[in-house]
């Protein structure tokens, strides 16, 4: 088996190639293993999909935050020959928070001592996602984040909450026509979250019982509100308390949404940016297999809806 570490250098709020690069060598003796640094977007995803594509069994480590996970879990995304990983160092590390210890991300003793799972990927028209695909103000908010996490102490959540409050001012709800579950929703609407995993914007968790391998996507619709409104509603929504916001937010399992905007709007791909008019998101005919320390727990008993 061989190991590919692809180390992005614009991750979190500096560049640890030489740290990254230090620990892989110390631990990684006597086994075969490459590194590779990105240059530019898009680089991750092709990397791994040259190494995929040899049909050798590889483990690849996406040495950076989410936006590099995403990009590698893409590029992986229908090789069964292929397995990824989070080596942690971004500013917000959000997919790795469904497991029972997230930190272990961070150690790679323990990374290379692990197991497997096959996890549901999102479609976003041609775009595909890992943990989180949002459209409308979080889209807006999630992917003006980039902006702001490298200035002094706005790393993780901080840089979340300075672009919240600045995207707040520009405009909370906008006319969308949602098609969910049946429904065909047309009105104005703040914004719409579909979740495959649990965490996200540095500590953001909307749905605490979504699950990254049943099959389906957890929807957070959420109604057009004040900015008055805004401070009551956020708290409950960033813990996953939606179910007491009934007046507001709606949720739904489903394997498929579609959101037509009456203009270009900002589409969150993992913190990626993807601006379309007609948002068609899925789960995706591509799994992913994601390995993970042995012994930590990611899976989560569903609750029950209330009577």
């Amino acid at each position: 088996m061989k190991h590919l570490f692809i180390i992005n250098p614009a991750a979190g709020s500096r560049d640890r190639t030489e740290e990254y690069t230090a620990q892989i060598q110390r631990l990684c003796k006597g086994i075969d293993y490459e590194i590779a640094v990105s240059q530019a977007p898009g680089e991750c995803r092709r990397l791994v999909r040259e190494a995929a594509r040899t049909g050798e069994e590889v483990r690849i480590y996406a040495c950076g935050g989410d936006g590099t996970l995403n990009e590698v879990a893409s590029g992986a995304a229908g090789f069964p020959n292929a397995a990824v990983t989070a080596f942690s160092g971004g500013s917000g590390n959000d997919f790795v928070r469904l497991f029972s210890e997230p930190k272990a991300f961070c150690d790679l003793s323990r990374l290379l001592d692990a197991e497997e799972a096959i996890f549901d990927l999102i479609a976003c028209n041609d775009d595909l996602a890992l943990n989180i695909c949002s459209v409308g103000l979080d889209a807006r908010i999630g992917t003006d984040v980039a902006r702001y996490k490298r200035l002094p102490f706005f790393h993780g959540f901080n840089a979340y909450a300075l672009s919240t409050v600045v995207n707040l001012f520009r405009g909370i709800s906008e006319h969308y026509i949602v098609e969910v579950a049946g429904e065909r929703i047309d009105a104005e609407q703040t914004f719409v979250c579909v979740c495959n995993g649990r965490y996200y914007g540095g500590g953001f968790n909307p749905v605490p019982e979504a699950d990254p391998a049943d099959g389906l996507l957890d929807v957070l619709l959420v109604k057009k509100v004040s900015l008055l409104q805004v401070p009551g509603i956020i708290g409950k929504y960033k813990n996953g308390r939606y179910r007491e916001l009934p007046q507001f937010v709606r949720h739904f399992r489903t394997d498929r949404v579609r959101v037509l905007c009456d203009r270009p709007n900002a589409v969150n791909l993992d913190g990626e940016l993807l601006v379309a008019d007609a948002i068609d998101i899925r789960v995706a005919r591509e799994k992913i297999n994601f390995f993970y320390p042995r012994g930590l727990q990611w899976a989560a008993k569903r609750e029950l809806p209330a009577k």
